[in-house]
């Protein structure tokens, strides 16, 4: 299939419509958000953004797998001194057209860059929504497990008798806990918020998206060889990304000098990759 392991040059909307149904197990991408990378897309009015998004995030449901996954890297922007509404609409929508909003992660950028506003502080988060099309989709948790962390020395040494038992919480929630559990365990499951760098390859490209980033969900949502698209690829960070972990990949965007880009890093990928072999 030609479209595979391919970077892609045009519109997402057009490009799409070439790809046959349920081809993709995973999409991560993040879209220009509204009227920002104005020099890059053109920008799009934060009151016209869900009539743009959503004929695309209709081919994107059509090409992914019923087990698949869709991941949304956005974040809404300030318009005349409040947060504009478009993201939450967006998400609206979204789930009017079939989609299941069934996670948000948040993913926390620890090197953010200082600023002052008069009314409100910089940014240092931003959102990543899980759309999936059915309620069982492929998710591999056992992935992305992390370390138990140091609390786990002090708190597991000395277990009370209400430790070791599933008691209610003392601030009567009904949610309880068996501290126990945790003994002997050297991985967990992490929690929703990704703490990540944020990352430029290249400084002709507004977006920041760090490689592991995708590489988290790609991990924690596909097997090897599994197909996974952005079709906002930019300088191909989630192929890249893709690459490295052993999946197909497909990369779609508007600009040609990004997807020159996005082949040129492609192509370093596989080089050093050979090196190993």
């Amino acid at each position: 299939m030609s479209y595979l392991n391919q970077i892609l040059l045009g519109d997402c909307l057009d490009v799409l419509r070439e790809i046959p149904d349920a081809t993709v197990d995973l999409i991560v991408t993040s879209p220009p958000y509204a009227d920002q990378r104005k020099n890059v897309y053109g920008g799009i009015h934060p009151d016209r953004y869900v009539e743009w998004f959503m004929p695309r995030a209709e081919e994107m449901r059509r090409v992914l797998k019923p087990t698949g996954s869709f991941i949304l890297n956005i974040k809404e922007r300030v318009v005349d001194g409040e947060r504009h509404t478009y993201v939450l609409e967006l998400i609206l929508a979204m789930r009017r057209q079939g989609w299941l909003w069934t996670e948000e992660y948040m993913w926390h950028k620890k090197n953010s860059h200082p600023g002052k506003w008069p009314n409100r502080f910089r940014d240092n988060w931003e959102r990543l929504l899980h759309f999936t099309r059915s309620k069982q989709f492929k998710m591999f948790q056992d992935a992305v497990m992390v370390p138990v962390g140091e609390w786990a020395e002090s708190r597991l040494k000395n277990l009370s008798d209400t430790d070791k038992r599933r008691d209610n919480s003392r601030v009567g929630s009904g949610f309880g806990k068996n501290i126990s559990n945790w003994v002997g365990r050297e991985m967990v499951y992490p929690n929703n918020v990704l703490h990540m760098a944020t990352e430029c390859y290249n400084r002709g490209h507004a977006a920041t998206f760090p490689v592991a980033l995708p590489a988290w969900f790609i991990k924690l949502l596909t097997e090897k060889d599994d197909v996974v698209l952005d079709p906002f690829a930019g300088s191909g960070t989630t192929c890249v990304a893709a690459k490295q972990v052993g999946r197909q990949w497909i990369g779609i965007d508007a600009q040609e000098a990004f997807v020159k880009l996005a082949r040129e890093r492609l192509d370093k990928v596989a080089a050093y990759q050979e090196t190993l072999w």
